[in-house]
């Protein structure tokens, strides 16, 4: 099989949040599919400056900034690729289909129903989930109005995800904690998923579940409805492509740095950044992330980061 091909592509957005995307021309690999608009990486060309070359030929922007948003292998039968996708926050001209194709404004909430390929399918989810991830911190059961009140606030300065981890909890508490911080978190345009039970999750209406990477090894395939989140926590290459296996639609990976509760050896960026490159999902970055750590999580693959002391406090 040929080698793999590196295929760069932007996510633009109009004054109004929706998204561009460019319709495959009769005659090419995969004709009449939607995608994001973009084109091949030529060899040793820096990824972004293939992604403003593209864009601009394609389409005749200029882009200002962009930023990695992510990267998806994918192997269809005729070819491997490496969708690289970025995320364009500021172009100067009106995009406009220089080569003939049809481009369409589409509502982000509407593109998981538009027929594309196979690879954007993890963008699509990339795009719905935020770029910071609570985890709750460990508290003893009677601290309940606590772990709400922290929840408050944590919402209140725009924190969109949530998991609430309290694997020490008796269940009846758990549910109770579950409830007060739905009506929170939805209160708030939050998300909010349950650590380790699934059956839970659902009984709650909970927007999904997070299992620790134990739990999702005992799995062969997905536990949650399409309609519901599964994050799956991951440690290495392995445990990802199980992730991947039973359908989960992000991972968080761990841990990057030292952290005071695990005395574990730690990744770092570098090797973050190899094992995400492997993984067709988003990715979050955990372990002694603090809120500065944004940028070099982006620029090492990951969708973001998630933290419990770094984005609790």
């Amino acid at each position: 099989m040929p080698a793999s091909v590196h295929v760069v592509a932007g996510v633009l957005r109009d004054a109004g949040g929706r998204v561009l995307l460019a319709r495959r021309p009769p005659g090419k690999h995969l004709a009449g599919l939607w995608e994001f608009p973009g084109g091949k990486c030529d060899v040793g060309e820096a990824p972004v400056d293939a992604l403003a070359r593209e864009l601009r030929e394609e389409l005749g922007v200029v882009v200002e900034s962009a930023r990695p948003l992510i990267a998806v292998p994918h192997r269809y039968p005729e070819q491997d690729i490496l969708l690289d996708v970025w995320q364009v926050s500021a172009w100067t001209g009106v995009p406009h289909p220089h080569e003939g194709q049809a481009l369409a404004w589409v509502e982000q909430v509407a593109l998981a129903q538009v027929a594309m390929p196979a690879a954007d399918r993890p963008v699509i989810a990339a795009l719905d989930l935020p770029d910071r991830y609570l985890i709750t911190p460990a508290m003893a059961p009677e601290a309940l109005e606590e772990l709400l009140a922290g929840i408050e606030r944590a919402c209140r300065r725009g924190m969109r995800l949530v998991q609430l981890r309290q694997p020490h909890w008796p269940r009846a508490r758990l549910a109770e904690a579950a409830r007060g911080a739905r009506g929170i978190c939805h209160a708030h345009g939050a998300r909010l998923l349950l650590n380790g039970d699934v059956q839970l999750a659902m009984v709650l209406g909970l927007d999904g579940a997070h299992l620790p990477a134990r739990v999702a090894a005992e799995l062969i395939q997905r536990p949650l409805p399409a309609d519901r989140w599964l994050g799956v926590s991951c440690h290495d290459a392995a445990e990802l492509l199980h992730a991947v296996r039973i359908g989960a639609d992000f991972a968080t990976l761990s841990p990057i740095f030292p952290t005071p509760d695990h005395e574990v050896p730690t990744l770092g960026w570098e090797r973050f950044a190899d094992l995400v490159a492997h993984a067709p999902m988003p990715v979050y970055a955990l372990g002694g992330m603090e809120g500065e750590d944004i940028d070099a999580a982006w620029m090492a693959g990951a969708q973001g980061i998630a933290a419990i002391r770094g984005l609790w406090t």
